[in-house]
């Protein structure tokens, strides 16, 4: 096994959003999906994932990453300032909600009952 695989035989990155909960916009209020997930074995900080493509398209291959403290902000990948800004704000938000699924301290489900949306 490389060190880009998991035990799975997939590519690490792809498997990671299997273990990621994806945010609709009916979920969120913002224009477009996000992903969110429990820190697991990361080695960074709590951060949302992205996609660029407005609506109800899960595309991996067009996503950014917003940081979730200390204040969201853009990590990587370019998100044009409207989205980023919706962004920014659906996090602020929801930040208790989101550190608190990143810290396993809330099941999927109590996460989608603290949700709020924009």
């Amino acid at each position: 096994m490389n060190v880009h695989q998991s035990i799975s035989g997939a590519p690490v990155e792809e498997e990671a959003f299997f273990l990621m909960s994806n945010l609709r916009p009916k979920d969120t209020g913002l224009p477009m999906v996000v992903w969110i997930s429990h820190r697991g074995h990361a080695r960074h900080h709590a951060r949302v994932k992205v996609c660029r493509t407005p609506g109800d398209r899960i595309d991996i291959d067009d996503l950014a990453v917003v940081g979730i403290r200390p204040a969201p902000t853009l990590i990587e990948g370019p998100l044009d300032s409207a989205s980023l800004k919706l962004v920014q704000r659906w996090i602020t938000l929801n930040e208790a909600t989101l550190i608190g699924y990143w810290d396993g301290e809330l099941s999927t489900g109590d996460m989608f009952q603290n949700l709020k949306r924009i």
